[in-house]
């Protein structure tokens, strides 16, 4: 199986959830053949140079090839990039599963919590994501909050063989 791992990579925290969430997967699924954007120096080596062309073109042709795009949609909007590849890969009509580990999605049910969204629009302790961004991981796949539930949905994925 070939997996594409999408997530912001110009941060510390975000280089380090892609080495934690890379290392869980690679750990648990030993053949899978992981494509993670960082580790690829060609065109993300920053002392270096890669016009648009070349990263546009290296990274859809890895997206094209994977079976299943595990997308990191954490941060105060999801990653451009992030959005950019879901919507790419979701043309493939292949599993999307979206990692949201904030945790504002906790409390869901707390009734203080949606009536105090209700009294004015303006009180939201819940996070908000893009709907169609949404939309298009949840056509083929799935929204999770840890990274053992992408390691456990990985499993799962049953991949057509040629």
């Amino acid at each position: 199986m070939k997996a594409y791992l999408a997530n912001g990579l110009f941060s510390l925290g975000d280089r380090y959830v892609n080495e934690q969430l890379a290392k869980a997967i690679r750990e648990a699924i030993p053949n899978i053949d992981l494509y993670v954007p960082q580790e690829n120096d060609a065109i993300n080596d920053k002392t270096a140079y890669a016009d648009s062309l070349a990263i546009a073109q290296a990274d859809l042709e890895m997206l094209e090839q994977s079976d299943v795009l595990i997308a990191v949609l954490d941060g105060v909007e999801i990653d451009s990039g992030v959005a950019a590849e879901i919507g790419a890969f979701s043309m493939l009509n292949r599993p999307i599963i979206g990692l949201l580990t904030d945790v504002r999605q906790q409390g869901r049910d707390n009734q203080q919590k949606i009536d105090a969204l209700i009294q004015d629009g303006v009180e939201n302790q819940f996070i908000y994501r893009n709907l169609f961004v949404v939309g298009l991981i949840k056509r083929n796949g799935s929204i999770v909050s840890t990274i053992d539930e992408v390691v456990k949905v990985v499993q799962n994925i049953s991949v057509p063989h040629n």
